[in-house]
């Protein structure tokens, strides 16, 4: 409408200030130059209102655009809610005609109250049969032997790392030394003998066994020719590793343990396995009871817990542990590296206790150790002391002879 009318009446204007220049006087002249100013700024202002009209319209249609998109969108989003309301009205069927069938097959409550009596003959079942697994371990060895003294100490070698163990195998005949260096490691070393371990210069060197996967603290030992010991990057795991082979045999998860150090001075180890005339057992301590020591017997062919006992020895302060004949000893020093000594003990038979039995010391050697295993062939403690390999010879009464000081 603007296209047109601009033009006609510039038309009209310029008409008229022909007519009124074609009279030729200076009052007409004056007019003509003021109808001139004021054309241009009609004709400005004219294309001004022109360009706003047209910003207007592109605005209006791309308001228009985006509105289509919205309704599009919003048609989208309709047919999905559509379609899940359709799906939760499916599933709302569904779980009605699922609550029909499970009202018509809730039992009675005389079924209830027969299923509860089965329940409870099943438990006191599986526990008189712990109780006949305890006993079996109490009577399967006649064992009434009692620590009574550590009689002296031989410092055999100084060989690896200041944290470590090494021991026997206590199966009967074997004279094999093992040695494990570190706290992490998957090499094990294995000499013929004691002398063989002892003499640098000797012809048969050690026989180095590499692990299927790393071992972890210093609680390992070595049983009829398996070695026993707790896989690293595990809190519980304990591997059974043929030595003839260096193959896994067989593993399992020690239930409650890995959760903390057996013991504080020992930070490392968080499993302790060891062997005494009764066969393999694992020390670990227990955060549920105040962090004492626990320990479980092991069927060393399966790795399957016989029993376990919950013991009142303390994991603070402790340094080591280790069994006879079914006797837990704790051995106790301090953070600077004192004298060690057996401040608590518990027995499975329930024959002798801590209150009956004096405080017994190490011979004088004031370190700490990081590993200490009983022999029950020899009497004799193998003892990782400070990065030396030491021997204590032990000596033991019956156990009804045991008497307090």
């Amino acid at each position: 409408m603007s296209g047109r009318v601009l033009p006609v009446l510039l038309l009209s204007l310029y008409l008229a200030v022909g007519w009124v220049w074609s009279q030729g006087s200076p009052q007409d002249a004056f007019i003509i130059q003021y109808m001139e100013r004021r054309l241009a700024q009609i004709e400005e202002r004219l294309n001004q209102c022109e360009q706003s009209t047209v910003g207007v319209t592109q605005k209006t249609y791309d308001l228009s655009s985006e509105i289509r998109g919205y309704l599009s969108t919003l048609n989208v989003v309709r047919s999905e809610v559509k379609g899940q309301v359709d799906s939760v009205s499916e599933r709302v069927e569904r779980v009605e005609r699922e609550l029909e069938y499970l009202e018509n097959k809730i039992p009675g409550q005389t079924d209830i109250e027969m299923e509860e009596a089965l329940l409870e003959q099943q438990i006191e079942a599986a526990q008189l049969d712990l109780l006949k697994k305890k006993a079996e371990i109490k009577m399967d060895i006649d064992c009434h032997t009692a620590l009574s003294q550590i009689k002296s100490l031989k410092i055999v070698q100084r060989a690896g790392d200041i944290y470590g163990s090494w021991f026997k195998d206590p199966s009967e005949g074997s004279a094999k030394i093992y040695l494990l260096s570190g706290i992490r490691n998957n090499t094990l070393l294995e000499y013929v003998s004691l002398h063989s371990f002892t003499e640098r210069t000797s012809t048969l060197p050690a026989k180095v066994v590499k692990l299927p996967s790393h071992w972890q603290g210093t609680g390992h030992v070595v049983y009829n020719g398996f070695l026993y010991y707790h896989k690293a990057d595990t809190p519980n795991q304990i591997l059974k590793v043929e030595l003839l082979n260096g193959t896994v045999v067989d593993s399992t998860l020690l239930p409650g343990a890995g959760r903390l150090p057996v013991y504080s001075l020992n930070p490392n180890t968080y499993l302790d396995l060891a062997v005494d005339e009764l066969g393999l057992w694992v020390i670990h301590a227990d955060p549920e009871y105040g962090g004492n020591l626990v320990i479980t017997k092991l069927d060393q062919r399966t790795l399957a817990v016989e029993y376990t006992w919950d013991t009142q020895c303390r994991s603070h302060d402790a340094e080591g542990a280790f069994l006879i004949c079914g006797t837990l000893y704790v051995v106790y020093n301090t953070r600077s590296g004192g004298r060690s000594t057996i401040q608590c003990l518990y027995d499975i038979h329930d024959t002798i206790h801590s209150g009956e039995s004096p405080v017994m010391f190490f011979p004088k050697r004031y370190t700490s150790h990081s590993s200490i295993h009983y022999h029950p062939g020899e009497k004799q403690l193998y003892a990782w002391d400070d990065g030396y390999q030491t021997v204590y010879k032990v000596e033991t009464l019956r156990s009804d002879q045991v008497t307090a000081e």
